[in-house]
């Protein structure tokens, strides 16, 4: 049951990346992709990408610059965010604060 709603905020991870990149890219007339897998989501932006990987409530993430981090799925839908460097908790966001600042980043 518990993996189920990690599950579940891992689609409604994707689908906010979707959203927020395309409304970011509209003003511009730019377009992000987002491939969404089981514990895979990729987006792309020209050269800029984002790179998450699931295990459980855990997440990878990695971007084309080389920087990594860790985030943690909670099942009220906020992401703990820390440094994988450092193995340290950074702090608690909403997931959809997250994902927004990642798409602003990815289409500048």
């Amino acid at each position: 049951m518990r993996d189920q709603v990690f599950i579940e905020l891992w689609v409604s991870l994707a689908s906010l990346l979707r959203s927020y990149t395309a409304a970011h890219g509209l003003n511009k007339n730019r377009q992000a992709t987002v491939e969404l897998g089981e514990q895979r989501i990729t987006v792309r932006h020209g050269d800029a990408w984002l790179d998450l990987e699931r295990i459980g409530a855990l997440v990878r993430w990695k971007r084309e610059d080389g920087s990594t981090g860790m985030l943690e799925l909670t099942e009220d839908g906020k992401l703990r965010t820390g440094r994988m460097e450092t193995n340290e908790t950074e702090r608690e966001d909403e997931m959809d604060m997250v994902a927004e600042a990642w798409a602003r980043e990815l289409m500048a």
